[in-house]
């Protein structure tokens, strides 16, 4: 059974003495070069470990395409992207790397700029107040320029609508008590934009990049310099020594513009010859697409994600080899990191975090603040050839949704009035009746309400969690001697409780209610030769009741007597269990007479 919502992240993992030597040896990066601007030489220390600084985390999303003729859905789920996403995985900043807006005409060929795009765009970012949760950064690509006869024209939507408000490239440094990180937008556009398809090629002047390299200057000092544009450096025409060689103090360049080639290239990552990493991102408008990117003591690391996916992983510490760079990253920090590393973010609660390297189970990681999660390891013992690490975080979603269904059901029918049905009484009616008489006998109704309230939030036991150590078992985990263990197996131990006991007993409590609506009791529903009919339904909850002992019996053989004396969900469950189906076979008839009359009625009907 599919108890929790879970996702695995394979990664790369070097963790080498000569993390240089090891990215040549495997032909990832090219023979180191000279930098324009040297950084300061960095200290293998601090290096990851049990602390929650010297971390953060941002998102990329790009090639949204905003459009009044086509797909509404871009608008919707950006909504929600700023809203829910961006609620929980709380960025420093968002990154958009261009074509914002469609720009495109009805029949598709044209191009033009509409005004309702734009606002479009910017009602989102207000309605949401994204601006005010985070660092919001946007850039134009070439759909934003598209038949723009000059920066100065009053169709030029990005000055009044966008994030920025500005033409050209700019420097914003975000501040952190551990040091300072320059994110340089690179603004390519072509100025006029002509219309499509001549605007696909992005193009840098003289002025320009002498612009560009006052700003690479101005983020030396920085720990790391990630730039960001629209277009692919291949896509830009650009004058010697070419934009590669200005942007080569950079850690990575993270851009948009080619989508992912009409699916044929899903990944589009490159390394420049500097060591510098080039990213294109796959679009927002067809394939929902966004990065989530961390420097985690000044380890870069990203994932490329699926908007709706929950839940979503990054491995911060070790890092991918494949991303790894000596020339901008203290690689040096992997061998003396005591702790693997892991961002983990999800709608719901998360329950556990298990890490494996090359398939051999290494723990399940701790929470440590916020997203963070953290497992002990040695790094020297992976310091020869290469690694896979594999990372699953689960999330409690199932249990929550069986819950949830289950008291709607109940509180709604408790305060609705008697279903009106029309045709004749199939299995749905009769189905609808009984959970309407059921919810309208207090007995029955807080019986069933306060079983799966209970199942949820009250102890399930109290007992010797170990040796010498009592402790209470909550659905949400156990605590025990000052300590609270986050639940994992627990939920799926709760999704057992409701499925094979909880909403059986449910169901049997309907099925005999409305048994007793039709004017039987128990002896005399025996001897009118509906025995195929009947027996199967008292053996299954027999069957059900039996396993609801032999978990009472597990119970007391692992955590002892107490245990088994003080467990309301196990022991004090299943001795109420025949006092209340007793209670249904021998209610009174005149409690039941409206019900009587309501379902005469409804066949007479």
């Amino acid at each position: 059974m599919a108890a929790l919502l879970a996702i695995k992240v394979v990664a790369g993992l070097a963790a080498a003495a000569l993390a240089a030597v090891l990215l040549e040896h495997y032909g990832l990066a090219g023979p180191p070069s000279p930098l324009p601007q040297l950084r300061a030489p960095r200290s293998p220390h601090p290096a990851p470990g049990p602390g929650s600084r010297n971390i953060f985390w941002g998102l990329q999303i790009s090639d949204i395409h905003l459009s009044r003729f086509r797909d509404p859905g871009r608008a919707v789920d950006l909504e929600k992207f700023c809203s829910e996403t961006i609620d929980i995985i709380q960025p420093a900043l968002v990154l958009a790397t261009g074509d914002l807006t469609d720009a495109k005409t009805k029949q598709n060929w044209g191009s033009r700029q509409h005004e309702v795009e734009w606002q479009t765009y910017q009602s989102i970012l207000k309605k949401t107040r994204v601006m005010e949760k985070t660092k919001w950064l946007d850039i134009k690509g070439n759909h934003d320029t598209f038949n723009i006869p000059s920066l100065e024209s009053v169709e030029n939507y990005y000055r009044k609508y966008s994030a920025v408000r500005r033409d050209g490239s700019f420097h914003y440094v975000h501040s952190t008590p551990f040091g300072n990180y320059s994110f340089i937008a690179l603004d390519a556009s072509q100025t006029p934009g002509p219309k499509r398809p001549y605007n696909f090629f992005g193009i840098l002047d003289e002025k320009r990049m002498e612009e560009l390299e006052l700003l690479a200057k101005e983020s030396s000092r920085s720990n790391h310099s990630i730039w960001f544009g629209h277009f692919t450096t291949s896509t830009i025409l650009s004058p010697s020594p070419g934009i590669r060689s200005i942007m080569s103090s950079a850690t990575a360049y993270l851009c948009g513009h080619l989508h992912t080639l009409g699916g044929l290239m899903p990944v589009l990552h490159t390394r420049h010859f500097q060591g510098t990493l080039e990213l294109e991102l796959g679009d927002w408008k067809d394939n929902r697409r966004y990065r989530l990117f961390s420097f985690d003591h000044d380890l870069f690391s990203f994932a490329d994600l699926i908007f709706g996916e929950w839940p979503v992983v990054l491995i911060t510490n070790p890092k991918s080899l494949l991303y790894s760079c000596a020339n901008h990253e203290p690689l040096e920090r992997l061998l003396h990191s005591t702790h693997i590393r892991v961002l983990a973010f999800s709608l719901s609660s998360i329950t556990s975090v298990t890490v494996k390297i090359d398939g051999v189970h290494l723990g399940q990681a701790i929470h440590l603040s916020g997203p963070i999660f953290i497992l002990k390891w040695n790094p020297r013992n992976y310091s020869n050839k290469t690694h896979n690490i594999e990372v699953t975080v689960q999330a409690r979603v199932l249990f929550v949704m069986i819950v949830l269904i289950q008291l709607t059901i109940l509180i709604t029918f408790r305060h609705r009035g008697y279903p009106e049905h029309k045709g004749p009484p199939g299995f749905i009616n009769l189905t609808s009746f009984s959970l309407h008489v059921l919810s309208k006998i207090n007995i029955f109704y807080y019986s069933v309400l306060l079983l799966t309230l209970y199942t949820v939030l009250g102890p399930w036991f109290v007992g010797e969690i170990t040796k010498g150590k009592l402790g209470c078992c909550f659905s949400f985990g156990i605590f025990v001697d000052g300590h609270f263990l986050q639940g994992s197996l627990t939920f799926i131990v709760g999704i057992l409780q409701l499925v094979f006991f909880n909403i059986p007993l449910m169901a049997y409590l309907c099925w005999s209610l409305l048994q007793r609506c039709f004017g039987h009791n128990f002896r005399s529903h025996l001897h009118q030769g509906r025995y195929l009919k009947i027996i199967p339904v008292h053996l299954l909850m027999l069957l059900l009741y039996i396993w609801q002992m032999c978990s009472c019996y597990f119970l007391h053989m692992t955590y002892g007597t107490l245990a088994f004396l003080f467990s309301p969900l196990r022991t004090w469950l299943t001795l109420l269990t025949p006092l209340l189906i007793r209670c249904v076979w021998t209610l009174n008839s005149t409690e039941l007479g409206v019900f009587i009359v309501q379902l005469k009625s409804h066949l007479s009907s």
